[in-house]
């Protein structure tokens, strides 16, 4: 399977040979990530315009876009440079203007001579009180009345491509199609009333109506169908190959897992039992586990990735957890050293700062087998990096971690399983975008002994009283984080603002009380104002960017969000998730800036109301949709170009299921509808995909 197979060369080719489209509009389409035909054809219409042709521009309800037959009067040019051109025309029942700024006379007299006939379509307005036309879309004779569409669709743009630009690119587009074989499980198909690939392509650039564009019309679906299901496709041949490389089968004695439950002042809740029971079947199979441990924020899901790592001990092997940044993997370490002196265990950390001969020694303990689990960053990839007997991988927070990380890290261990976390609960359809792959554990209690957190709703304009309570807090000895907005789209803007906060703060709080983390920040100076923080040495401390992930700062009792009306509810879920970790009481004080919109106070609300992350994130996805969900900078989630994760979402599973059930007859994807799918990943670019069916 090298090459991408010729009948899809059309497709691939360069855009700068379709109608209308040279080296500099090229240029212009690379901005919507449009490279090739094939990328123009998966850009569909989100509106459109209905061209249909009336009696007269007093049947709309204007203002609104109307098409109509007009007898061509009087050309009135403008007085000064610049102004306004105008043409008296009229219709079946009115005489209206047509308006032209900087209208030239000679070009105008001949699209519209007097006394023609002609067909316009365009915007029409009142304006003092009679109707007019500014700058029709178009202006054809009575003959070519066909060439005005019914029902225009309209794309999205990019500076440098206009409307016009776009239908002539696609059209040309879209004489290029193959005829293409079917992929899809035909009585799915059936089923579903879904059209063929080729004609539900062109069907949805010729939409005839509104219903046309919805995600649920037939052509839309199947097209969004093929997306997720290459996708699956991808994610299930990584499972299957996964799957036939043996994994090590460790079944550890129980023993360190006993002294550490043994030590633990309460008992485990269900979930985190059940979750211990899976993984450790998982360990003793001989496949490789691939599983997901997804648990909302406080769940305690450090405990029970510790004792995964423990049964790797107890089998003899050694096991690795990996945080994405160095303040997490400092973080993992110190939770963890107490329960690995519970169970007698060697346990270090690894990180890029790290060096000389303190990196070689650690290196060299590692690949003797001395040191028994390691705590590290992305740090533990580089190719010096050797484990006497790597059994388990633990990841931590998988959005930093892709499918093709995964895949690096079984070059490591080769039999290595593999345990994810995740604090970020996500609804059902997006898990299976993000993890297809992946067999799935649920955290869904809470320990004993987490307090709530109390939260609550202040107005911007009561920011005095807040700083008030703050201070009064610092000098009780507690902590507080202050995060603030990324209101503007530029990065220095923001970087004012909470400049400006962390000065006023200190004003307020004291000169050496106050710590600030920002976007723009050196790492280091970043890790230093965190450890600060952390150490209690500042009781305050302003962040820009969403604090990380998992810091835990027991004292800090105190999370002011401000603006939090523009903030995303998984964001503030989290963000309320940094505190709550000591014994003290602790509260979330979401400031908005009134007035609040209905979508801002419904979001709030539902913070308000509930701590539970699973239901956050379903209200989340009804409300923001999947793309801002998981955030674009999280490169975790794909990129769909058709398929829309929230109004499509029970397509993904169905996907799922299709994609896992053609492998399971067909591993090689030999067989006719194997041999189509192979055209559908080269089609939506999944290299990854071809790449494993290639070495298969």
């Amino acid at each position: 399977m090298t090459g991408r197979p010729e009948i899809l060369w059309p497709l691939f080719a360069a855009l700068k040979g379709l109608d209308g489209i040279g080296p500099k509009t090229e240029q212009a389409f690379e901005q919507i990530s449009v490279l090739a035909p094939r990328d123009l054809l998966f850009t569909l219409p989100y509106s459109g315009i209905d061209r249909k042709l009336r009696g007269s521009v007093l049947d709309a309800e204007l203002p609104d876009t109307v098409t109509v037959e007009v007898e061509v009067g009087h050309h009135r040019p403008s007085r000064n440079r610049g102004g306004a051109y105008r043409i008296d025309v009229t219709d079946s029942k009115t005489q209206f203007q047509l308006v032209f700024f900087h209208g030239r006379s000679d070009y105008l007299n001949k699209v519209l001579p007097t006394g023609a006939r002609r067909i316009v379509s365009g915007k029409v307005e009142f304006f003092d009180h009679s109707p007019q036309m500014v700058h029709p879309e178009h202006i054809v004779p009575i003959e070519d009345a066909e060439s005005v569409p019914q029902f225009e669709p309209v794309y999205p743009l990019t500076s440098g491509v206009t409307q016009k630009l776009m239908v002539r690119a696609m059209n040309d587009a879209l004489s290029r199609v193959p005829e293409l074989p079917e992929w899809i499980d035909p009585s799915q198909k059936n089923k579903e009333e879904w059209p063929d690939w080729k004609s539900a392509l062109q069907a949805v650039h010729t939409p005839e109506n509104v219903g046309d564009l919805a995600p649920t019309a037939p052509d839309r679906a199947r097209l969004a169908y093929d997306e997720l299901m290459a996708h699956q496709l991808t994610l299930a041949l990584a499972r299957a190959n996964r799957r036939k490389s043996p994994g090590i089968m460790s079944s550890g004695t129980g023993s360190l897992r006993a002294l550490v439950l043994g030590g633990l002042p309460y008992r485990p809740t269900n979930a985190q039992l059940r979750s211990m029971e899976e993984i450790a079947s998982d360990m003793a199979s001989s496949e490789k586990m691939n599983r997901l441990l997804q648990g909302d924020v406080g769940a305690g899901k450090t405990l029970v990735a510790f004792m995964a790592l423990l049964i790797a001990v107890e089998a003899g092997g050694q096991g690795v957890m990996m945080a994405p940044t160095e303040i997490l993997a400092r973080q993992h370490l110190e939770g963890l050293q107490p329960l690995a002196e519970e169970a007698g265990v060697v346990l270090e950390l690894l990180t890029g700062r790290d060096k000389g001969a303190e990196r070689a020694s650690k290196l060299k303990a590692l690949e003797e087998g001395d040191i028994q689990i390691l705590v590290g960053t992305h740090a533990v990839f580089q190719k010096d990096v050797v484990f006497r007997d790597l059994r388990l991988a633990v990841v931590d927070e998988q959005h930093r971690f892709g499918v093709r990380q995964r895949l690096e890290l079984g070059r490591k261990g080769q039999g290595a399983d593999v345990l994810v976390m995740t604090a970020t609960p996500i609804p059902r359809s997006l898990a299976l975008a993000q993890y297809g792959d992946m067999d799935v554990s649920i955290l869904d209690e809470k320990p004993p002994g987490r307090k709530p957190i109390k939260t609550a709703l202040l107005s911007t304009e009561r920011m005095n009283e807040v700083v008030g309570h703050l201070r009064r807090a610092v000098t009780e000895g507690r902590q507080a984080y202050w995060v603030c907005p990324l209101v503007e789209e530029s990065e220095s803007t923001d970087l004012m603002a909470a400049e400006a906060r962390f000065r006023k703060l200190r004003v307020e709080l004291g000169e050496d009380k106050v710590g600030l983390v920002h976007g723009q920040m050196p790492a280091a100076e970043k890790d230093a104002a965190m450890a600060r923080f952390v150490s209690g040495e500042t009781a305050g401390l302003v962040a820009t960017t969403v604090i990380e992930v998992g810091v835990n700062v027991p004292n800090a009792t105190i999370m002011v969000v401000e603006r939090a009306e523009i903030f995303g509810l998984a964001q503030l879920h989290q963000l309320r998730g940094r505190v709550g970790r000591g014994e003290a009481e602790s509260t979330c004080l979401l400031m908005y800036q009134p007035p609040l919109s209905e979508t801002g106070l419904k979001r709030l609300t539902t913070l308000r109301e509930t701590e539970d992350g699973f239901r956050i994130s379903e209200v989340d996805l009804e409300m923001r949709g999947a793309g801002d969900l998981i955030g674009v900078a999280q490169s975790g989630l794909p990129r769909f170009r058709i398929a829309d994760l929230e109004k499509q979402a029970s397509l993904m599973a169905v996907a799922q299921s299709d994609a896992r059930k053609l492998l399971a007859e067909d591993p090689g994807l030999d067989g006719p509808r194997g041999k189509a799918a192979r055209l559908l990943l080269w089609l939506m670019r999944q290299d990854e995909a071809i790449r494993l069916i290639s070495v298969g």
